[in-house]
């Protein structure tokens, strides 16, 4: 017995087929993703994707992730950079009565924008998203407003220091985000194993998608903690017992790393150390930020994003 479209679709993907769906079936990669970001922003806080400043603006890795598995399942056309509908997918569109007023209506009002005048047009109603973008300049050529109002949207840049951050119960999008708001240049994955079940956070996709929105990734495996270590962590004290043996046996070997660290900060990098957990006290990261003060003074003091 088999399950409707319905039922095996999450949300987003049925906002991705309903959206290509409406605009014709097949859309440009570049045209998708802009159309998608208005679509989401007319969402507001109920929006189903978040978006980063990328090379060419405002960019969602986790529609591209939705992509790929609705390819495996034959909705969508893994030939070419487009995002096409299979036959399939149109059938599913229809069959799970994916067709929605309000995305029908938003097609229409973006109906003949395409190419750099839509990318434009989420540069200037968007400017924060376009601080990233390579092609700026020529979307933009002469639009001294436009131009001015992304240089006010860039993030300021800060101090060269420490910063650790954890990516439980957040997006890919929205942890980018946040280290690009406070300024981070490097991020340092201080985990043993930097593999993870949730999308986006093992090393392969992590240190791709830093590198998308130009920040530099570094692992330093031997700061972390073996996972067989780590298992059973039910109370404070657990997690106490951890950090003491950590911090007494294990961290004052690892001299060649913490210097690596030292000599990011020195040559002006605001380098975050981030791991899984969202609270610093419940994740080793706040034992490595504490050995880099105590050892190379108050200039190395981490703070917890």
């Amino acid at each position: 017995m088999t399950t409707t479209p319905r039922t095996t679709l999450n949300v987003r993907q049925r906002l991705l087929l309903t959206l290509l769906d409406s605009l014709g079936g097949r859309v440009g990669r570049l045209d998708f993703q802009k159309l998608l970001f208005l679509r989401c922003q007319e969402e507001g806080d109920s929006a189903h994707y978040e978006f980063v400043p990328y090379k060419f603006g405002a960019f969602s890795f986790t529609s591209y992730a939705d992509r790929r598995k609705l390819v495996e399942r034959g909705l969508l056309d893994a030939e070419g950079d487009d995002w096409t509908l299979t036959p399939e997918g149109k059938s599913a569109v229809k069959a799970a009565q994916l067709l929605s007023g309000s995305v029908t209506k938003f097609v229409g009002a973006y109906r003949d924008l395409r190419g750099d005048a839509l990318v434009a047009e989420t540069y200037r109603r968007f400017p924060y998203y376009a601080t990233r973008s390579t092609i700026v300049a020529r979307v933009l050529h002469g639009d001294k407003r436009a131009l001015a109002g992304i240089e006010s949207a860039r993030p300021a840049s800060k101090r060269p220091g420490i910063a650790t951050i954890g990516y439980e119960g957040v997006t890919l999008e929205r942890y980018l985000n946040r280290l690009i708001s406070e300024g981070v240049t490097i991020l340092c994955d201080v985990r043993r194993n930097a593999i993870s079940r949730k999308y986006g956070f093992s090393k392969g996709t992590l240190s791709k998608a830093c590198e998308g929105v130009g920040l530099q990734y570094e692992h330093l495996p031997d700061l972390g903690i073996a996972s067989e270590k780590r298992q059973s962590l039910d109370t404070k004290a657990d997690y106490d017992a951890l950090f003491e043996e950590y911090e007494r046996r294990h961290l004052p070997k690892q001299t060649a790393a913490l210097a690596s660290i030292r000599s990011w900060v020195r040559d002006g990098a605001r380098v975050a150390l981030t791991c899984y957990e969202h609270l610093p006290q419940q994740c080793h990261r706040h034992c490595v930020g504490e050995a880099l003060e105590q050892k190379f003074g108050s200039g190395f003091a981490p703070q917890h994003l």
